[in-house]
Protein backbone atom coordinates (compact mmCIF):
# COMPACT_ATOMS: atom_id res chain seq x y z
CA UNK A 1 0.00 0.00 0.00
CA UNK A 2 1.50 3.61 -0.60
CA UNK A 3 2.45 5.73 2.47
CA UNK A 4 3.31 9.12 0.04
CA UNK A 5 4.18 10.28 -3.25
CA UNK A 6 6.24 13.41 -4.06
CA UNK A 7 7.91 14.37 -7.29
CA UNK A 8 12.08 14.64 -6.33
CA UNK A 9 13.90 17.70 -9.31
CA UNK A 10 17.20 17.15 -10.54
CA UNK A 11 18.81 20.69 -10.53
CA UNK A 12 22.19 21.45 -11.29
CA UNK A 13 21.62 24.19 -8.55
CA UNK A 14 20.05 23.30 -5.71
CA UNK A 15 19.84 26.24 -3.78
CA UNK A 16 18.70 28.31 -6.39
CA UNK A 17 15.83 25.59 -7.34
CA UNK A 18 15.00 25.49 -3.52
CA UNK A 19 14.76 29.12 -3.23
CA UNK A 20 12.16 29.29 -6.55
CA UNK A 21 9.90 27.47 -4.82
CA UNK A 22 10.41 29.09 -1.32
CA UNK A 23 10.38 32.01 -2.76
CA UNK A 24 7.16 31.36 -5.30
CA UNK A 25 4.73 28.83 -3.23
CA UNK A 26 6.29 29.77 0.45
CA UNK A 27 7.72 25.99 0.67
CA UNK A 28 9.48 25.19 4.14
CA UNK A 29 12.60 23.13 4.33
CA UNK A 30 11.99 20.19 6.43
CA UNK A 31 15.44 18.38 5.42
CA UNK A 32 18.65 19.61 3.54
CA UNK A 33 22.25 18.41 2.82
CA UNK A 34 24.71 19.58 0.19
CA UNK A 35 23.12 17.28 -1.88
CA UNK A 36 19.30 17.31 -1.30
CA UNK A 37 16.53 19.44 -0.06
CA UNK A 38 12.88 18.20 1.05
CA UNK A 39 10.62 21.03 1.16
CA UNK A 40 7.18 20.98 1.97
CA UNK A 41 4.04 22.86 0.78
CA UNK A 42 2.66 25.40 3.88
CA UNK A 43 -0.37 24.39 4.72
CA UNK A 44 -0.42 20.94 3.29
CA UNK A 45 1.89 18.59 5.21
CA UNK A 46 1.61 15.85 3.01
CA UNK A 47 2.26 18.60 -0.39
CA UNK A 48 6.60 18.03 -0.66
CA UNK A 49 8.89 18.20 -3.05
CA UNK A 50 12.36 16.63 -3.52
CA UNK A 51 15.37 18.25 -5.37
CA UNK A 52 18.63 16.49 -5.27
CA UNK A 53 22.00 17.52 -7.03
CA UNK A 54 21.85 16.29 -10.38
CA UNK A 55 24.94 14.64 -10.72
CA UNK A 56 24.49 12.91 -7.12
CA UNK A 57 25.60 9.23 -7.13
CA UNK A 58 22.14 8.23 -6.21
CA UNK A 59 20.76 9.15 -9.61
CA UNK A 60 21.63 7.31 -12.36
CA UNK A 61 23.99 8.82 -14.93
CA UNK A 62 21.72 8.14 -17.86
CA UNK A 63 19.07 9.92 -16.31
CA UNK A 64 21.19 13.14 -14.98
CA UNK A 65 20.04 15.59 -18.26
CA UNK A 66 17.66 18.52 -18.31
CA UNK A 67 13.62 17.42 -17.88
CA UNK A 68 12.05 17.17 -20.86
CA UNK A 69 8.35 16.45 -21.59
CA UNK A 70 7.40 16.48 -17.54
CA UNK A 71 5.91 18.90 -15.79
CA UNK A 72 4.77 19.52 -11.70
CA UNK A 73 1.81 21.17 -11.64
CA UNK A 74 1.12 23.00 -8.51
CA UNK A 75 -2.61 24.07 -7.23
CA UNK A 76 -2.54 27.35 -5.55
CA UNK A 77 -5.41 29.57 -3.63
CA UNK A 78 -5.03 32.21 -6.27
CA UNK A 79 -3.38 31.70 -9.27
CA UNK A 80 -3.84 35.11 -10.19
CA UNK A 81 -1.41 36.72 -7.11
CA UNK A 82 0.93 33.74 -7.87
CA UNK A 83 1.24 35.12 -11.42
CA UNK A 84 2.01 38.87 -10.37
CA UNK A 85 5.03 36.99 -8.05
CA UNK A 86 6.63 35.12 -10.99
CA UNK A 87 6.09 38.43 -12.82
CA UNK A 88 7.94 40.55 -10.71
CA UNK A 89 10.63 37.87 -10.06
CA UNK A 90 10.71 37.99 -13.77
CA UNK A 91 10.60 34.32 -14.10
CA UNK A 92 10.59 32.53 -17.91
CA UNK A 93 6.52 32.16 -18.77
CA UNK A 94 6.30 29.78 -21.76
CA UNK A 95 2.45 30.25 -21.00
CA UNK A 96 1.05 32.87 -19.95
CA UNK A 97 -2.15 33.19 -17.25
CA UNK A 98 -5.36 31.98 -18.69
CA UNK A 99 -8.71 30.33 -18.40
CA UNK A 100 -9.38 26.52 -19.46
CA UNK A 101 -12.80 25.07 -20.35
CA UNK A 102 -11.94 22.19 -18.89
CA UNK A 103 -11.64 24.25 -15.10
CA UNK A 104 -8.31 25.52 -14.71
CA UNK A 105 -7.08 28.88 -14.53
CA UNK A 106 -3.42 29.19 -14.87
CA UNK A 107 -0.16 29.68 -16.15
CA UNK A 108 2.87 27.86 -16.85
CA UNK A 109 7.06 28.77 -15.58
CA UNK A 110 10.21 26.98 -15.43
CA UNK A 111 11.94 26.66 -12.42
CA UNK A 112 16.01 26.80 -12.38
CA UNK A 113 16.40 22.99 -13.15
CA UNK A 114 14.45 23.00 -16.37
CA UNK A 115 11.50 21.49 -14.93
CA UNK A 116 8.06 23.42 -16.37
CA UNK A 117 5.59 24.02 -13.63
CA UNK A 118 2.07 24.54 -14.40
CA UNK A 119 0.82 27.02 -11.59
CA UNK A 120 -3.44 26.05 -11.40
CA UNK A 121 -6.25 27.41 -9.59
CA UNK A 122 -9.55 25.45 -10.38
CA UNK A 123 -12.61 27.34 -11.69
CA UNK A 124 -15.89 25.46 -12.70
CA UNK A 125 -15.50 23.75 -15.89
CA UNK A 126 -17.71 24.89 -19.09
CA UNK A 127 -20.61 22.21 -19.75
CA UNK A 128 -18.57 20.81 -21.85
CA UNK A 129 -15.83 19.16 -19.49
CA UNK A 130 -18.72 18.66 -16.92
CA UNK A 131 -19.01 15.36 -17.40
CA UNK A 132 -15.70 14.23 -17.31
CA UNK A 133 -15.26 14.69 -13.53
CA UNK A 134 -15.26 11.78 -11.36
CA UNK A 135 -15.90 11.67 -7.59
CA UNK A 136 -14.88 9.27 -5.21
CA UNK A 137 -11.59 7.66 -4.56
CA UNK A 138 -11.35 4.81 -7.47
CA UNK A 139 -13.72 6.39 -9.67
Amino acid sequence: MITDIFPTICSDDVPATRDFYIDLFDFGVIFRNAWYVQLQAPTKPFSQLGIVQRDHDSVPSSFQQRPAGVLVAIEVDDVDATHERAQAAGLEMPLDLRSEAWGQRHFMTVDPSGTLVDVITPIPPGAEFADDYVTGANA
